[in-house]
Order: structure tokens, then C-alpha cells, then sequence
């Protein structure tokens, strides 16, 4: 087994300024990267299971269906390289299909990413993992000396894309061009527009378990950063903005109250919220828009019960 686990330094220094920055802007908002703590983590893999929540099964089936056309679209590549990849189930039909030598996993929830890295290490004894527990958002190119060399496929998954604006999404694809080099490809899957009446169950399923989800936020910042959060104050509140063509995920607070954060007062009026989360939808030719933007070449479409993923090349000048 091939495999070593470099944890970056901690995100405890962002996680205090950006907190605290989020709650002193107007409207009030917390990057989600942060909702991804141990408890967030195993809430998220919940979240996926339940029955409004289809975006990860369809993709699934996506990929092992058209599995054989995306592979021979692909063709031989050296290393993958999938950031955000989390409990990393998603890369090994992949790596399966491939064959590489190499692959790169990296996740801000380094010591869950570590776990899972090592596991499908053994799975894989050929195969040289190397995990990286790091804000790759911040500093991707951090990552650039622990990437091996030759033809390099980027994998990014799970339309977590969409948690981007449309001019964050084209800086962070460029970001993905340098990773992989001239020669590299991408592949990467986003949720389509569709009924939003869908699109509100999934973010607001019968369990509560989105619901759970958001709050744990707030224990988070109870935990780390001394913050007085009563979770039954705040409600999870999530909508379709049709406008912005995204899912909006916020906590609205129930009462007019003020609570305090790292020694620092916050007031909330009643009914203001805390913005915690985009998701945004796409038609076909919406993304693909800003990836050649981000200097990307479309290569191959693949789409299936309104879940999407394409293939891209970079452009040669």
C-alpha cells in the first residue's frame, strides 16, 4: 500500500476571521466549507440517503451507466485529482475504470479525509494516494508539489460547483487548469434546472435532517469559538430563488436577540437571517459557458435524470 496524508495548518484562524467577518456584513453570512465539522460530515452523508435528496443517487447511476463512453472519452490519464472529495466513495468507479498510478484527494475535513483516504488505499495497493487535509478554496495551488507529473484528469463531483457564484465558479475552473496542466481534463458534475417544487423537498426533506445539518453550524461556533447560539432561536429556512436560479439555505432567527461570538456582540433582529449556503442550477450550456471563460474547451456532455457531467479539454492557443 502507497499512501501518505499531509495536513496542512489549521483552519481555526479562518474559521474565527471569516465567522467574523460573515456576521459583521450586511446580510449576515458564513462560508459553507464550515459546516463540514465531524457531526456536519456525517449529517451530509445522511442528507444524501433521504428519499428527497436524489442528486447523489442519480449521479451515481449517471456514472456507472455511461461509465464505458466516459472512459474511453477520457483515455489513459496518470493521476486523478479530486478536491473536496470527502469520504472518497465517489472516485473509485474511476479508478476502476482507469487505471491510474496516482491520486490526489484533498478536503478541509482533513482527519475524515485521512480515514477514508487510507481505506481505499488498501483497496487499491497499486495505487499511490496521497491525501491532502487543506482549504484547497484558499490555496489550491499548494497542492501543485504533491501532484504527480504526466496526464492529470481533475475530478470535481457532487455539484459542488453550484455552492459557487457564477464569477467565483470561472475563477475557481481556472484555478483547476493550472492544477492539472496543458495537458489536463476535467470532469466535473452539476445539478440542472428543474421543477422547483423538487428542488425545495430535497433541501427541505421530511426527516430534518438538512435541517440538523444547518443548525450544527451553529453548535460548531458554540464549540470553537465560544459563541452563545441557542439553536432554538434559529430556524432552518431554505427556498428556490428562481431569479438567481440557485437554492438559497439560511437560519432566520425567531426573535430579536443578541449573541456573542470570540468576546464579540452580534444583534439579530426578528426574522433576520444567516446566510449559509448557495446551490446553484445550470442548463447544459449555462456551465459550460463559464468554463470556456476559465479557458476550458467542452469535450463531451453526459446527462441523466437532471443531473449533468462533462467532459472539458483546455484550449490551445
Amino acid at each position: 500500500m502507497a499512501f501518505r496524508f499531509i495536513d496542512f495548518p489549521s483552519a481555526r484562524d479562518d474559521l474565527r476571521a471569516d465567522v467574523l467577518a460573515g456576521l459583521a456584513a450586511k446580510p449576515k453570512s458564513i462560508p459553507p466549507k464550515y459546516f463540514y465539522d465531524e457531526a456536519g460530515c456525517r449529517l451530509f452523508e445522511s442528507i444524501c440517503q433521504q428519499p428527497e435528496y436524489v442528486l447523489t443517487r442519480t449521479e451515481t447511476e449517471l456514472m456507472r451507466d455511461k461509465m464505458p463512453e466516459i472512459a474511453a472519452a477520457i483515455g489513459a490519464v496518470d493521476c486523478i485529482v479530486e478536491p473536496g472529495a470527502g469520504d472518497c466513495a465517489k472516485v473509485r468507479l474511476l479508478i476502476d475504470a482507469l487505471q491510474p498510478r496516482g491520486l490526489v484527494v484533498m478536503d478541509i475535513a482533513g482527519e475524515a479525509l485521512a480515514t477514508a483516504a487510507k481505506s481505499l488505499a488498501e483497496s487499491y495497493p497499486a495505487l499511490e494516494v496521497t491525501a491532502l487535509g487543506m482549504d484547497f478554496i484558499q490555496n489550491l495551488a499548494a497542492a501543485t508539489p504533491y501532484v504527480p507529473g504526466g496526464r492529470r484528469l481533475l475530478y470535481y463531483p457532487g455539484s459542488s460547483i453550484g455552492n459557487f457564484s457564477p464569477g467565483e465558479a470561472t475563477t475557481l475552473l481556472a484555478q483547476f487548469k493550472q492544477l492539472v496542466g496543458p495537458q489536463g481534463l476535467l470532469l466535473i458534475g452539476f445539478d440542472l434546472k428543474k421543477n422547483p417544487v423538487l428542488l425545495h423537498q430535497a433541501y427541505n426533506d421530511a426527516a430534518g435532517v438538512t435541517q440538523a445539518f444547518n443548525l450544527n453550524l451553529l453548535t460548531r461556533l458554540n464549540r470553537e469559538l465560544d459563541a452563545d447560539f441557542d439553536l432554538a432561536q434559529f430556524s432552518h429556512y431554505a427556498f428556490y430563488n428562481p431569479t438567481a436560479g440557485r437554492i438559497e439555505m439560511h437560519l432566520a432567527s425567531l426573535t430579536a436577540q443578541t449573541v456573542y461570538v470570540a468576546g464579540t456582540a452580534f444583534s439579530f433582529s426578528s426574522g433576520e437571517t444567516l446566510h449559509t449556503e448557495n446551490s446553484y442550477k445550470y442548463r447544459g450550456d449555462e456551465f459550460s459557458e463559464l468554463a470556456v471563460a476559465a479557458g476550458w474547451r467542452l469535450d463531451q456532455h453526459w446527462e441523466q435524470g437532471g443531473f449533468a457531467v462533462q467532459l472539458y479539454q483546455i484550449q490551445q492557443d
